[in-house]
């Protein structure tokens, strides 16, 4: 490595802002020493052959085309890659960075890349099939996201949803393979609707709002995250994205882009915003152009929504088309769907009802619901099964006891207590029995999910003892600068306390400590009390006190030098 270019990027660096500075530690990814102390071990880390190579390989064509010389390198790729810490601050890249980048181009195999033009119109028959997709993804998306509310999907140690979760969704017909869902769950997650959290796939607070708005937008707020996300090589000064086509040649040093590529059409297409290889659907020409889609054209080649159902005495209910996301997202939680099309079934079982009301649903809001929306009244098997479920339902209740903030259970029938203090899958919450209710340090809402788990008719009451709405857990969408900022937080404020004010001084010693741990040969420029300079030839073997001790090779005798005298050395 050259030692001045340890130094320009190490200045660089303390120059640099700390968002700047997590910023470039977060798009490096590599992991930092332990032991840096200061600027110039994060420079030497960040140009050690592994960690440019890293970087390289995820620089798209024309990056690495600027880098080369094979292109002037402008004003935004300047500022790029000086963000990267591979060029200095006149825009020259490192002399480790153009040597390794050199032997990286001659070992890759050569792919010629053939102009791509724009992609042409798709015909009506493949404009129909992408927003048939469009529709159908939007809407397993939707089943996802209402199956995560009800509980986070677990995940396995790669990432992906367990076996178990992954079976029950494609028997429920929210997904038709693992693929569609793996593709759909990492929309959703560009989108800020699903987020990691203790190993399971979890809802942000951005789904709900996601799930009451029209299809539509649905898939706008979607195409939006998945456009946000693409890697920078394919994404456009304008706003929106290259043709699909030239994304295979994007990053030609990455071993691994192939199959990210692949990846990323694939669901490009399963979400509508690629038809046929070649063409584009009407209403994602402006979203490649522009970033933003023409909502008008994808309407129209959506199936129309419907507001309104036909309940019926078998306790069904049939929607004629598809129902508005916002009234089909109340109906299911009140109702388990049976068939999903465009037009869907639904049937209320005491269970259904059971989980309404324990999410803060009473009859009469149950009535007045489906009394709006159905076409043919509320049928009478209907009208009993609300009322007896909703006054068996409240015999359980939940809530915060002020004085003690703790978790108290109450019941009017002192068995159903008794059962609860004995159930073992309830033991995780603590429940301790006291007079004629049961106590828990768990939060109320963590009581409260618990009992509902175990299948218990169970409410959660507020201080005036009314029925209160309860959400499972929702995680916070937050931005990956925040969290580089975060996780890099200790680090940037240790080297920023270890940075004095000569930056110089500090420079001469950090060279001195290297030539002594190779014990090797250095001219050393000494500035004597005359104030003229001598020149010593040394072999370095110690530094400590102030002071450098080394073998005069000239004169064959040991000498000690102040560290204050010395100019600067040089390896001869």
């Amino acid at each position: 490595m050259d030692s001045s270019d340890e130094r320009a990027l190490a200045t660089m660096l303390a120059a640099a802002s700390d968002a700047e500075l997590a910023e470039l530690f977060a798009a490096r990814r590599l992991p930092l020493p332990s032991t840096a102390h200061d600027f110039f071990d994060i420079a030497a880390a960040l140009l050690t052959e592994p960690a440019v190579d890293k970087a390289l390989t995820r620089l798209p064509a024309a990056l690495l085309a600027a880098l080369a010389g094979a292109d002037e390198i402008g004003a935004d790729d300047r500022a790029l890659l000086a963000g990267l810490a591979l060029v200095d601050a006149e825009g020259h890249p490192f002399g480790v960075v153009s040597s390794r980048l050199d032997i990286l181009r001659r070992a890759t195999p050569a792919t010629e890349q053939d102009a791509v033009s724009a992609p042409a119109p798709a015909d009506a028959e493949a404009t129909a099939a992408a927003g048939e997709r469009a529709f159908a993804a939007v809407s397993s998306l939707a089943d996802i996201l209402l199956a995560a509310l009800s509980a986070p999907l677990p995940r396995t140690g790669a990432g992906t949803v367990s076996v178990a979760e992954r079976r029950r969704l494609i028997e429920d017909g929210a997904v038709a393979d693992v693929e569609e869902l793996e593709d759909l769950i990492a929309l959703g997650v560009d989108a800020g609707l699903l987020c990691e959290l203790d190993r399971t796939w979890t809802t942000t607070a951005a789904a709900r709002d996601w799930l009451d708005r029209s299809t539509a937008d649905r898939w706008a707020d979607v195409a939006r995250g998945f456009l946000t996300h693409l890697p920078l090589g394919l994404r456009t000064a304008s706003g929106g994205f290259i043709a699909a086509e030239a994304w295979p040649a994007s990053y030609p040093l990455d071993a691994e882009w192939p199959a990210r590529a692949t990846a990323l059409t694939r669901r490009a297409r399963r979400w509508g915003i690629l038809a046929d290889p070649g063409a584009e659907p009407g209403w994602a020409t402006d979203l490649r152009l522009r970033g933003e889609p023409d909502l008008a054209q994808l309407r129209a080649h959506l199936p129309p929504e419907v507001d309104r159902i036909y309940l019926q005495a078998d306790l069904t209910a049939i929607s004629p088309g598809p129902l508005a996301p916002r009234l089909e997202q109340r109906l299911r939680s009140m109702a388990v769907r049976e068939t999903r099309a465009q037009a869907s079934t639904y049937r209320f079982t005491p269970e259904s009802l059971t989980t309404a009301v324990s999410g803060g649903e009473s009859a009469q809001s149950l009535r007045e619901f489906l009394g709006a929306l159905s076409l043919t009244g509320i049928p009478q098997p209907l009208e009993y099964l609300i009322e007896t479920t909703a006054a068996r339902h409240g015999l359980i209740r939940v809530a915060t006891e002020p004085e003690t903030g703790r978790t108290v259970v109450r019941s009017a029938d002192p068995q159903v207590l008794a059962t609860i203090a004995v159930d073992q899958a309830l033991r995780p919450v603590g429940l301790v029995q006291g007079d004629d209710r049961l106590f828990s340090r768990a939060s109320r809402d963590t009581v409260y999910w618990s009992l509902v788990d175990a299948r218990y008719p169970v409410v959660a009451v507020d201080e005036g003892d009314d029925v209160e709405r309860v959400s499972r857990r929702v995680a916070r969408s937050t931005a990956d600068e925040a969290d580089a900022a975060e996780r890099y937080a200790a680090l940037i404020r240790t080297i920023r306390d270890s940075h004095g004010p000569d930056a110089d001084a500090a420079w001469l010693e950090r060279e001195l400590e290297q030539a002594v741990r190779a014990r090797a040969v250095v001219e050393v420029v000494v500035r004597l009390p005359d104030a003229s300079n001598r020149t010593f030839l040394l072999e370095a073997t110690g530094i400590g006190g102030g002071r450098l001790r080394g073998l005069d090779r000239a004169a064959d005798v040991e000498r000690t030098l102040p560290l204050t005298s010395i100019v600067s050395i040089a390896h001869p």
